[in-house]
């Protein structure tokens, strides 16, 4: 069947062939190094390097081939690529029964951090002795680090170690340090973890120490305990005074609310008292309106109707006088004409004059009776009119006293509807007024001389005297004794601020 292929063909897909081949000997053979791991390629003859001492001629290390954090074509049959691990090494080491200067066993604990060096001699250096054994890297590291250990224990005091454990994991790490770095290795950090011993020597290191930071301790806390217990006592007393104040405050908000609510407990009572003078007095306004309408209507339908009958019987009277006196005068002008005309007559008959003198004494008789009648027809008149003024003024009386009692009936039924406060808010009222008529008398005195033990205090004492004495006349005249008024009244409110006070420590 190959015959039928084209030798063209056959050469494409034998160089194809070829380029796969040698694409996959590349791939195969191209190795590149991991972050931690270096590549050492041998295969190459190291330079000779002849001993300027002993003149022997030796081939180095430059035929191996370093490759760290890169890539490299490892030529199949000539060459062999090995690896070398540079990751850190945590290694633990522990020495017992180190001794020290001063001859006191201790046991020790440390870490070290090792690893291969980052250099190609170091690498070099490391998979000489290494590279088919890299565990014995831990075994190596902690053999070094244990006799570098125990050479400075056995330099340095207990003292020296425990109190300056920096200083002393350095000197182990430059005491070690130019093993480690001749086998490859660098010590990174190396630092002591534990450090004991078999007897008390170092429990006995640190009693006096303790002793003195327990005694602190014990000082501090006492101390502590004198602050807070300070501070205690200084809360409870602020706690106390507050309370103090709060007491004194709630006091005198109950004094401020007693006095308000004694007040409007008061208030009550003062305002019916006010409001029931405010009615006695407009009915008093309205009794002297009534009054002063009773005493028109007696003006308007007696007193002026009586006024006028008065004048009409006084003018008739009058008129009936003058007529009378005017019919007497024209009756004795008649007589003592007809008389002269008689004595005339007599006279010239003989018996003139007696005559004459018995019609004048006639004349004079009959004059007097008129004038009798006159005058007593004027008293007539006039007592009339007396009789009608009194009835007006009798009936005037009796409308006002109708008036005025039926005031005092209202004032009385007021009267009755005050309570005892009531009452005696008046009478107190009253009593300065009663006080001042007292001692108005005493107001007009230009020069007062007190003859008295007392002295000058005898004036005031006489006026206390002479109201003392007015209420024992008001007692006397009208039953009502001030003194006891007072005094029920001011047992009651005692007794009721005593109940309110005792009802409230009970609630309290």
């Amino acid at each position: 069947m190959l015959g039928f292929v084209p030798p063209l063909v056959l050469g494409i897909v034998g160089i194809i062939a070829v380029l796969l081949l040698v694409g996959l000997l590349i791939i195969n053979r191209y190795k590149v190094a991991g972050p931690n791991e270096a590549y050492i390629v041998t295969g190459r003859k190291g330079k000779e390097v002849r001993n300027p001492e002993t003149g022997e001629i030796s081939t180095d290390l430059s035929g191996q081939k370093v490759v760290m954090g890169g890539g490299v074509f490892v030529m199949p049959f000539v060459q062999r690529l090995h690896v070398l691990d540079l990751s850190s090494r945590r290694i633990m080491v522990q020495i017992r029964g180190a001794v020290s200067g001063q001859g006191v066993k201790l046991n020790l604990d440390g870490v070290a951090i090792v690893k291969v060096g980052g250099n190609e001699d170091s690498i070099r250096a490391a998979a000489q002795r290494f590279l088919t054994q890299q565990d014995e890297i831990e075994t190596f590291t902690q053999e070094t680090l244990a006799g570098s250990l125990r050479s400075i224990v056995g330099a340095l005091s207990v003292e020296q170690i425990i109190r300056d454990r920096a200083a002393f994991a350095q000197s182990v790490a430059d005491e070690s340090e130019s093993s480690l770095t001749g086998q490859g290795l660098v010590l990174d950090t190396f630092q002591i973890q534990d450090i004991t011993d078999d007897g008390t020597y170092l429990s006995d290191l640190g009693r006096p120490e303790s002793a003195k930071v327990g005694r602190l301790a014990a000082i501090a806390e006492a101390n502590a305990r004198q602050e807070a217990e300070q501070a205690r006592i200084a809360a409870e007393q602020q706690i106390a005074i507050a309370e103090r104040e709060l007491s004194l405050k709630n006091a005198e908000i109950k004094a401020e609310t007693d006095a308000a609510q004694a007040t409007a407990a008061a208030a009550g009572p003062l305002a019916q008292a006010d409001r029931d003078q405010a009615i006695l007095a407009e009915q008093e306004k309205v009794a002297v309106r009534q009054a002063a309408l009773k005493e028109r209507q007696l003006d308007t339908e007696v007193r002026k109707p009586a006024d006028a009958e008065r004048y009409r019987v006084e003018t008739e009277a009058e008129a009936r006088r003058t007529s009378a006196i005017r019919q007497a005068d024209a009756n004795r002008a008649a007589s003592i004409a007809k008389a002269e005309a008689d004595a005339e007559t007599a006279r010239l008959t003989g018996e003139g004059d007696k005559s004459r003198r018995s019609a004048l004494a006639e004349a004079e008789a009959i004059e007097g009776a008129r004038r009798g009648e006159a005058e007593k027809a004027r008293r007539i008149a006039e007592a009339e009119a007396t009789r009608a003024e009194g009835e007006a003024e009798a009936a005037a009386i009796l409308a006002k006293g109708e008036a005025e009692a039926e005031a005092m009936n209202k004032r009385a039924e007021a009267f009755a509807r005050y309570n005892e406060a009531a009452v005696l808010q008046m009478l107190v009222e009253v009593l300065p007024q009663v006080a001042e008529k007292v001692a108005a008398p005493m107001a007009g005195i230009d020069k007062l001389t007190v003859v008295s033990t007392d002295g000058a205090g005898a004036v005031p004492k006489q006026v206390t005297n002479n109201v003392v004495q007015t209420m024992e006349l008001i007692k006397n005249t009208t039953g009502v004794d001030l003194t006891k008024l007072v005094a029920k009244y001011s047992e009651e409110a005692t007794d009721s601020i005593g109940q309110g006070s005792n009802g409230h420590n009970t609630a309290g």
